[in-house]
């Protein structure tokens, strides 16, 4: 017989009843059970590519008003692509709702993108990373410079203390990253930087040679986003009103990754065959857009981003657009209520 553990961690709707979460500031009035939002969600039990974690399942919708002003994210990434493509959503939400943003990239990207050289790669990469941030509303980009696939050369002691000095520093109360516990991700840029980046967020007393320039300063919170593979999932975050921002950001990645301008470039392909697709538009600029929107984030997600498409994540929750995060946060103590209602005076 299956136990309750084995079947939440196997359905893909696994958890739909909803308890309290530690994101409280997130959900007022916005948590429900997922059940609630009308759909069937029997076909989503036993989805191929993805499994609910034995979490309880929060959907955290959009929220008006700017209800995390004065907390500080970090979206970080080894790619200059990453972040747009997973977690662009994300971002413009919470940085709509009051967060300042920094966005950190781990390697140089010397091996992928278009340039004649390595160098011009480079170069163009980091062109895009800033193009990306300012499109996301985010402060100021932050590159390490390692190379590229070939992350899990550096000793990794080295860039968790990188991490380390940088949540100081910046003060990050939540991280925006690669899960680093993702099964079947064959790129190690990917998970050595979640891995850093798990073993900085531990780190809250490490490297005290640092403490001479820089203060304590604890993570309260991450977000896991998710690929193809067994992977947990115990948060769908809105991003419908977010949408445009992410592919914005998306457009702004010209060198690498699926977005840029594939757009236009399928529309010229198409022209000289004497073709159009319609849902392309009549100029560049809105192929490019339109393209990134309907269908690498969702007709063809799977293929282009090994993702599942923004409205699909959406669909079963009442949601037009949404994306998937393994969500990891303060655990609440019970002791304080336990005092309240218990402790009797001596």
């Amino acid at each position: 017989m299956m136990n309750r553990k084995d079947f939440l961690k196997t359905g893909f709707a696994a958890g739909v009843f909803l308890g309290s979460s530690a994101h409280t500031p997130a959900l007022v009035g916005d948590q429900r059970e997922a059940g609630d939002a009308g759909q069937d969600l029997e076909k989503y039990r036993f989805h191929p590519h993805h499994r609910f974690s034995n979490d309880e399942l929060v959907i955290e919708r959009e929220q008006a008003g700017r209800p995390h002003e004065g907390k500080i994210l970090a979206a970080i990434q080894p790619h200059s692509d990453d972040i747009p493509i997973f977690a662009g959503g994300l971002v413009a939400k919470l940085i709509h709702e009051g967060y300042k943003g920094y966005l950190i990239r781990t390697t140089n990207d010397d091996a992928a993108g278009h340039g004649t050289t390595r160098a011009e790669s480079i170069l163009n990469d980091e062109r895009d990373t800033q193009a990306v941030a300012k499109a996301l509303g985010l402060e100021k980009v932050y590159d390490l410079y390692y190379r590229n696939h070939n992350l899990h050369e550096v000793n990794m002691q080295e860039i968790t203390a990188r991490f380390v000095f940088l949540i100081r520093m910046l003060k990050i109360d939540t991280i925006i990253t690669y899960d680093p516990w993702a099964p079947y991700d064959n790129n190690p840029d990917h998970y050595i930087t979640g891995r850093a980046v798990e073993a900085a967020y531990t780190g809250r007393w490490d490297y005290p040679e640092q403490l001479e320039v820089v203060e304590p300063h604890s993570i309260s919170e991450r977000y896991y986003f998710t690929r193809r593979g067994p992977q947990y999932i115990n948060r769908i975050v809105e991003i419908t009103s977010h949408v445009d921002t992410k592919v914005r950001a998306n457009m702004a990645n010209v060198t690498q990754g699926p977005g840029g301008n594939s757009g236009s470039l399928l529309r010229r392909r198409l022209a000289e065959k004497g073709l159009k697709l319609p849902i392309l538009g009549d100029d560049d600029e809105a192929a490019d857009f339109n393209y990134i929107k309907h269908i690498m984030l969702d007709l063809d997600s799977e293929q282009l981003r090994l993702t599942p498409s923004d409205k699909h994540v959406g669909e079963p929750f009442g949601l037009e657009w949404a994306e998937r995060y393994y969500y990891r946060g303060p655990v609440p103590s019970k002791l304080d209520d336990y005092i309240k209602k218990t402790a009797v005076r001596i």
